[in-house]
């Protein structure tokens, strides 16, 4: 086969795929090695623009942790973690938000506008978009009891109006969103941006949800595993073939389909246009979290 032929056997393979989706939602998060190295950051920003441009909506939802380390270490604020989850106090909270929605969000927006594509920018509060309430962590104590612990200015989300990212869709925009969100008394609250993008893909009832992250996918026993169902989430859980931070990837997952999200992915971000490569390809590229 030729050069010129296999390109178009590509292009065919495609097809089905851009049938499929075309005028669908999709829902990615961002984060990692994704958003560091200069390499990848461009191949995801063409991704997106692409996408846009074949008849797909995909909408952007980004952490970025190293961004307010570095600045929170530079401002000399102490900061804590407690089984992974950042202690937020009222001045790490003005730097997360500063980070994220004014610097981190913005970049994000330059990157895609300039590979052809129309982002707009805006966090969880923008139009009321996210409300949560703060989150209290329960862990057991060594008395075996469940306690609570306070987090300070974290949140957990208890309602999404998808509206200002509907009317974006239609208007031809891309948005994309920084976790931060509002509780109902107006304070600002740091959230999970697995756990947003989670939120948010339910309530624009996406067809995909897909979390960039910094490894092959699920690996269980070192090997990864390309299809998961529900029950087999929770048997390796139990037996704690998945444990640590992927955890709440996948628990994030598992409530995104449940919410009716017909498939969540779990993709290595460090692969040069990972995302176009699991959503127009017959193999993919990850792993794949779906009803059962």
């Amino acid at each position: 086969m030729n050069h010129q032929s296999e390109k178009i056997n590509h292009i065919l393979e495609a097809l089905p795929y851009l049938i499929k989706y075309s005028g669908k939602t999709i829902v990615i998060k961002y984060g990692g090695a994704a958003m560091v190295e200069e390499e990848l950051k461009a191949s995801f920003a063409e991704d997106i623009v692409l996408l846009k441009y074949l008849g797909i909506n995909p909408v952007v939802v980004h952490g970025g942790g190293p961004e307010i380390n570095s600045l929170i270490k530079s401002l000399n604020l102490n900061t804590q973690f407690i089984r992974g989850h950042r202690v937020t106090d009222e001045a790490t909270m003005e730097v997360v938000e500063m980070v994220l929605t004014g610097k981190v969000n913005k970049q994000i927006v330059s990157l895609i506008q300039e590979k052809g594509g129309k982002p707009v920018g805006l966090s969880g509060k923008d139009g009321s978009l996210a409300i949560a309430e703060k989150y209290l962590m329960e862990v057991e104590g060594e008395d075996g009891k469940t306690q609570k612990i306070d987090l300070g200015l974290v949140g957990e989300i208890t309602s999404v109006d998808p509206n200002i990212i509907l009317t974006l869709q239609r208007e031809g925009f891309i948005p994309i969103i920084s976790p931060v969100a509002m509780s109902k008394e107006g304070q600002t609250l740091n959230i999970n941006a697995d756990t947003m993008a989670g939120a948010i893909a339910q309530a624009l009832h996406a067809d995909k949800l897909i979390l960039l992250t910094d490894t092959p996918g699920i690996l269980i026993d070192g090997q990864l595993v390309t299809g998961l169902k529900k029950v087999d989430i929770h048997t390796y859980i139990k037996t704690g073939q998945i444990s640590g931070g992927m955890i709440p990837k996948v628990e994030c997952c598992l409530g995104a389909i449940d919410s009716g999200v017909k498939r969540a992915h779990i993709i290595d971000g460090r692969v040069p246009h990972s995302v176009l490569i699991e959503i127009l390809t017959n193999q993919g590229i990850g792993s794949l979290i779906e009803q059962g």
